[in-house]
C-alpha cells in the first residue's frame, strides 16, 4: 500500500472529516489507486475539482499514486485563469449551462431569471441527468454529494444553502456568473427565451387595460406565457441588483419577465 499526503484546499475541505481540514495529512491508498480514486474515497466529489498538483506537477485524474507522493487538489479559480496548467479534464469549468438535481427547483428558476439555461424536471433520475449533463456538456448542480461521484459526470458544483436565494448567491460566487449574467431573457417556467410582443400578438393573451397601461411585454418561445413588469417583477429586479452589483453595465439590460399570464 502507498501513502500519499494530501492537502485540499478552500471550499473542498467542507467534504473532507473535519480532523482534515485545512491542513496536510498523510493517507493510505490502495494498489494501483488512481489521483480521481484517492480523491473521492476521501468524500471529495471529482466534478468539484479543477486542478491537482503531484509533487508539484499538473496530472489528470487517471495518474496512479505511489509512496510518498504529495498531492494538492484545488477547487474552481476565479481570481486567474489556471487553463493552461489544467490536466484533469480538457476544458476548464466555466460553462454557464446547468442542469440542476430534484432538490433545487427554486434554483433552477432563479438561474433561468438570470438568463441562464438551466435545465430541471423533478421527475428525472440520476442516470437522466448524467445522460444531459454527458450529451449536452451541462454543468451538474446538486446536494447530493455522491451524485456527482458518478463517473459520467466532468462538471459540478455540490450547493450547501438550504434556500433559493442564499444558493443562487452561493452558485454565482462560486463560479463567477455575474460578467456573463443576461437577466430576464428566459422563461422562469420552461426554459424558453422570451421575445417582446405588443400590438396584435397581444390580443386574447392579456386584458385590454393592462395592456394600455404597460409598456413591455415578453412572450416565451417555448411555452407562450406573457411577461411583464408588474410587482413581481419589481422584487425580482432588486434581487438582480444586488446580485449584479459589481456589474453596472448588466443591471442596465432591457426585458421583462415579472409577471406571467
Amino acid at each position: 500500500m502507498a501513502t500519499a499526503t494530501f492537502r485540499f484546499y478552500e471550499e473542498l475541505n467542507d467534504f473532507l472529516a473535519p480532523e482534515r481540514r485545512g491542513r496536510e495529512f498523510a493517507c493510505g491508498c490502495a494498489p494501483g489507486a488512481t489521483v480521481k480514486h484517492a480523491i473521492e474515497s476521501l468524500g471529495v466529489p471529482h466534478p468539484e475539482v479543477e486542478l491537482v498538483l503531484v509533487n508539484g506537477e499538473s496530472v489528470g485524474f487517471v495518474r496512479p499514486l505511489c509512496d510518498g507522493d504529495r498531492v494538492a487538489v484545488y477547487p474552481k479559480f476565479e481570481a486567474f485563469d489556471v487553463t493552461p496548467l489544467l490536466r484533469v479534464r480538457d476544458r476548464a469549468l466555466r460553462t454557464t449551462r446547468f442542469v440542476a438535481d430534484v432538490h433545487l427547483g427554486g434554483l433552477a428558476r432563479l438561474l433561468r431569471l438570470l438568463g441562464f439555461d438551466t435545465l430541471y424536471d423533478n421527475r428525472v433520475g440520476h442516470e437522466q441527468i448524467e445522460q444531459l449533463a454527458r450529451t449536452q456538456q451541462r454543468i451538474v448542480l446538486t446536494r447530493d454529494r455522491q451524485l456527482l461521484k458518478r463517473a459520467g459526470f466532468t462538471h459540478g458544483c455540490t450547493v450547501r444553502a438550504q434556500r433559493p436565494r442564499e444558493q443562487l448567491r452561493e452558485v454565482c460566487d462560486r463560479l463567477d456568473l455575474a460578467r456573463a449574467a443576461q437577466p430576464f431573457t428566459r422563461c422562469l417556467v420552461c426554459n424558453g427565451m422570451l421575445r417582446p410582443i405588443g400590438g396584435d400578438q397581444l390580443h386574447g393573451r392579456v386584458q385590454p387595460a393592462l395592456a394600455e397601461r404597460t409598456p413591455c411585454f415578453n412572450m416565451c418561445d417555448g411555452c407562450a406565457r406573457v411577461y411583464w413588469e408588474g410587482s413581481h417583477w419589481r422584487r425580482m429586479r432588486a434581487l438582480v441588483d444586488s446580485l449584479l452589483a459589481c456589474q453596472p453595465q448588466l443591471r442596465s439590460s432591457a426585458g421583462g419577465a415579472g409577471k406571467v399570464q
